[in-house]
């Protein structure tokens, strides 16, 4: 009875004993669960934050000490006149600009008008119903694109240059990378699916495939781009194919879309409605293919970075930092494949499109 009393007391005093310390420890577990949870919130903003557009050019940001490094850029609105200003105005999103009587308000990336308080209005989804000025401000994006456009410009002047001294002139420089391009794209898309009228869609399938490229290209360099990742963006390269496609095509492609020779004439009236679907099918693929792609590319680079933060208790500093650099270099190397294929299919298909709306077809 004596030794049972005693084991008992000696498990109570160790039960107590050890108390404390478990405790403790499951209070660090969940202060660390809690502390990767806002982590995770935190670099997940910050994802979505980079495949946004911007009206302020950010290099960084210094969360602890509340300082962005980067540079506003100009907001243009039209709102009863021109309104010109600097992004910097907003201080991202936390002041309200007046301009002329006007008030503006930097919510989600988005331009509001609103009163000197700044309020704003929301309906049951959250979203902002406050009227919008017409904006035309030059934003992180059109940066890329003026920014793609000058490499396209003095590239290929370059090119023109070296054609100016006779035709057996070697090219030198920029030149030299672009002419076996251009070439694959005369020989490889424009020829063999458009046929002999291919010299008259030449330069829109040049200028479609060099700036998809180039845009997809600088969204791999630490700027930060994601032009390509735009939807508007996709949107009007693929409104311009679609623009081409039905303006240059001949009478053949829209009698075989209207009333499709060689099918007996019940089944015209139902291929008909589905020959005019595909008119609009065939550029929202283009327009999704590239968007849905390149966004993918970049939220998997962003989240392969984010191994650095998020696993650093699993992997230890060292560890998580190697596993990210080789995973990410992996990747982007990837990228470098899916940069040049997207602008391939893009401007494949484009070719193709414009090729079928202008052949010629022979009837028997």
């Amino acid at each position: 009875m004596v030794s049972l009393k005693r084991a008992l007391l000696f498990f109570t005093v160790i039960f107590f004993a050890v108390a404390p310390f478990t405790a403790l420890r499951a209070a660090e577990e969940a202060h660390h669960e809690e502390a990767s949870k806002s982590q995770a919130e935190e670099i997940q903003e910050y994802s979505q934050h980079h495949l946004e557009d911007d009206y302020y050019f950010s290099l960084f940001t210094d969360k602890k000490a509340g300082k962005h490094y980067g540079f506003p850029l100009p907001v243009i609105l039209i709102d009863g006149g021109l309104q010109v200003f600097s992004s910097g105005e907003f201080h991202h999103g936390e002041s309200v600009v007046e301009k002329n009587g006007q008030f503006y308000k930097l919510h989600h990336g988005k331009i509001y008008k609103t009163d000197a308080a700044g309020t704003l209005t929301f309906d049951e989804h959250h979203h902002a119903t406050n009227a919008k000025p017409l904006d035309f401000s030059i934003t992180k994006n059109v940066v890329g694109l003026f920014l793609a456009a000058a490499l396209l410009f003095w590239g290929f002047i370059s090119l023109a240059g070296t054609y100016k001294k006779g035709p057996n002139a070697l090219p030198k420089g920029m030149g030299r990378a672009l002419e076996p391009l251009v070439l694959y794209v005369r020989d490889e898309m424009a020829m063999p699916n458009i046929g002999h009228r291919y010299k008259e869609f030449m330069p829109y399938l040049l200028s479609v495939f060099f700036l998809i490229f180039v845009l997809n290209l600088l969204g791999l360099t630490p700027l930060g781009f994601n032009v390509t990742g735009n939807i508007s963006v996709t949107l009007c390269l693929a409104l311009f194919t679609f623009l081409i496609t039905n303006f240059k095509a001949n009478k053949d492609y829209w009698k075989h879309i209207f009333w499709m020779p060689g099918v007996p004439v019940p089944f015209k009236f139902v291929l008909a409605p589905i020959e005019v679907l595909g008119m609009f099918t065939k550029p929202f693929s283009l327009m999704l293919r590239l968007f849905a792609n390149i966004t993918a590319g970049h939220s998997v680079v962003m989240g392969l970075i984010a191994i650095v933060y998020l696993f650093q208790q699993q992997l230890t500093v060292p560890g998580s930092i190697g596993v990210s650099l080789v995973l990410t270099l992996i990747l982007t190397f990837l990228e470098l494949l899916v940069a040049f294929l997207q602008a391939f299919i893009f401007t494949m298909l484009s070719s193709l499109f414009i090729g079928m709306a202008v052949e010629e077809h022979a009837h028997h």
